[in-house]
């Protein structure tokens, strides 16, 4: 087996001699900055808003790794650090922010593109960057400032470092980029856990020979070390706040809550419907299993074409039924953005077993690019997060609409309205308002949330409601999915029109795209005065 390894490493440094990376980064960020031109001046989006730019802004201002001015939930501080380092050069703007995301980006896909080409070859190589680029969910985190494309980039390197262990810095600086991964998204952590264990595992199946045995412990502990730092962070949080793993509802949400058996099967269920199937990746899985049923093809000695090694199938196995576990257990919402570098992974493993056994490959790999970029655009029809492709644009705009109109036309008004807008109004960095606008918090619009409103008419005289879920067209209720709905915070958001109705205003300004909605609604109050003479 180490020999294997070792002879495969070799075989990938020739052909990483073919061409300088270094040369191909420069192309790789204009295509993606080309890709994105049109996002790059977005208002921030969610959880941007909602916990990283505030908390980068607060490092950019006070220095603090511990946020001042959002909530505290321990997540680590290198996203805040580069940021705010990026801000000192390039200035503190939406479009220096979503640029330096866009750089960090086409790292990611430059190393997408070195694993490709150490485990398989160039063109597979090539096939796997340009699919990833434009599978939705990269595309869309490609521009967005969350944690997850910073620690997608660190884990990516760290994992072509992983798999060229011949040379003698691969191990120090692995650890370096695994500890750098976690540094930036503690459930990082879960890729070098996994080669953790698959080390192990070698170490146990080699037990007899005893120098290969050692060989692979060595790389155990200098993998499973990345730990350290991590627990260091979070000695730290706790010394300073008083709580290890974030405030009490934190880790509620995303960890003890969930440990129910209903809720990490439905859960399971879930993400495996995120790696083989979500936004147009069932092409990808459906030409894979086709092809499974050819013969390899040969090669001009008559030998089978081969296609990545045991070794290397079978890391990138134990990472991936690592993550999809750790991750149906984890972490309150399901989002797709937490298996980010898992999905290049799977296409290079899918592309590679094409160009073993099917002659016309590249015509598979076009189909599927083809399928990726019409679900960047064409919403799927069952509800998802908005920020899985470009309906997160549709939201902002709808968003940036709907606040425009109220800090126009009713700048001292005191708006009724849910998270994400509700920070929207109140902090003009996230690029919606210049001055602070009056706001009365909801949780969403369900019936039962309006039914609160009611009663606390005095506290607000404009409203302004949204889709905080995404229903597809055509679709009357998420509520028929009650394990969604008890697990997973699925719930109807009341049309506008209803809303005005129960709390007696009228609807002043409404839009929606593709299933996207929100409106502007106001309340006429009546006012007692008096003239009093001085």
């Amino acid at each position: 087996m180490l020999r294997k390894r070792l002879q495969s490493a070799r075989n990938g440094e020739k052909q990483l001699a073919a061409l300088p990376l270094w040369m191909l980064y420069p192309p790789i960020f204009v295509a993606v900055y080309i890709l994105h031109f049109t996002l790059l001046r977005l208002p921030y989006f969610w959880d941007e808003g909602g916990y990283y730019i505030p908390a980068a802004w607060d490092f950019f201002r006070f220095g603090t790794v511990l946020p001042v001015s959002t909530m505290r939930n321990a997540h680590p501080p290198l996203p805040s650090i580069l940021l705010a380092a990026w801000w000192k050069i390039a200035g503190f703007h939406i479009y220096s922010t979503r640029l330096f995301v866009c750089l960090i980006a086409a790292l990611a896909l430059l190393a997408v593109y070195r694993l490709g080409r150490i485990l398989a070859d160039e063109a597979v190589a090539a096939t796997v960057t340009v699919l990833t680029a434009i599978y939705p969910i990269w595309f869309a985190q490609s521009s967005l400032a969350h944690a997850d494309i910073f620690a997608a980039a660190a884990t990516l390197w760290a994992l072509t470092l992983y798999f060229t262990q011949k040379r003698k810095y691969a191990r120090p600086l692995c650890l370096l980029l695994f500890t750098l991964s976690v540094m930036a998204k503690e459930t990082a952590i879960v890729t070098p856990a996994a080669l953790s264990a698959y080390e192990l595992f070698l170490a146990w199946r080699n037990r007899r020979n005893s120098l290969i045995r050692r060989e692979h412990l060595q790389i155990f502990a200098w993998i499973s070390s990345t730990v350290f730092p991590l627990i260091a962070w979070y000695i730290f949080h706790r010394l300073k706040t008083g709580f290890t793993f974030g405030n009490p509802e934190y880790l509620r949400y995303n960890a003890t809550a969930n440990m129910s058996v209903h809720r990490i099967l439905l859960s399971l269920w879930h993400r495996l419907v995120h790696l083989t199937f979500h936004m147009n990746l069932w092409v990808v899985t459906l030409c894979t299993a086709a092809v499974l049923l050819l013969p390899p093809l040969r090669t001009r000695n008559g030998e089978d074409r081969t296609t990545l090694s045991q070794h290397a199938l079978w890391a990138i196995a134990f990472i991936g039924v690592a993550n999809w576990i750790a991750f149906s257990i984890l972490g309150g919402a399901l989002l797709t953005r937490y298996l980010l570098p898992i999905y290049p992974l799977l296409l290079l493993i899918c592309v590679s077993l094409w160009r073993q056994r099917f002659a016309q490959w590249p015509l598979i790999a076009t189909v599927a690019l083809a399928g990726f970029a019409v679900a960047c655009e064409v919403n799927p029809n069952y509800p998802y997060a908005p920020e899985d492709n470009l309906a997160y644009r549709d939201m902002i705009e709808l968003h940036q609409q709907a606040i425009s109109v109220v800090a126009h036309r009713w700048p001292q008004a005191t708006i009724l309205t849910a998270w994400p807008v509700g920070a929207d109004l109140i902090r003009p960095e996230l690029g919606y308002v210049r001055i602070p606008l009056r706001m009365t918090p909801l949780e969403n619009f369900s019936a039962q949330e309006i039914v609160k409103a009611m009663g606390e008419q005095d506290r607000f005289d404009t409203a302004i409601v949204f889709s905080t879920k995404y229903l597809p067209p055509g679709t009357s209720s998420t509520t028929n999915m009650p394990n969604d709905t008890k697990y997973f915070d699925f719930h109807d958001d009341m049309p506008p029109q209803e809303i005005a109705r129960l709390l007696h205003g009228d609807v002043v300004w409404q839009a929606d795209r593709k299933g996207e909605w929100a409106a502007v609604l106001r309340f006429p109050r009546t006012m007692d005065a008096h003239l009093r003479l001085p």
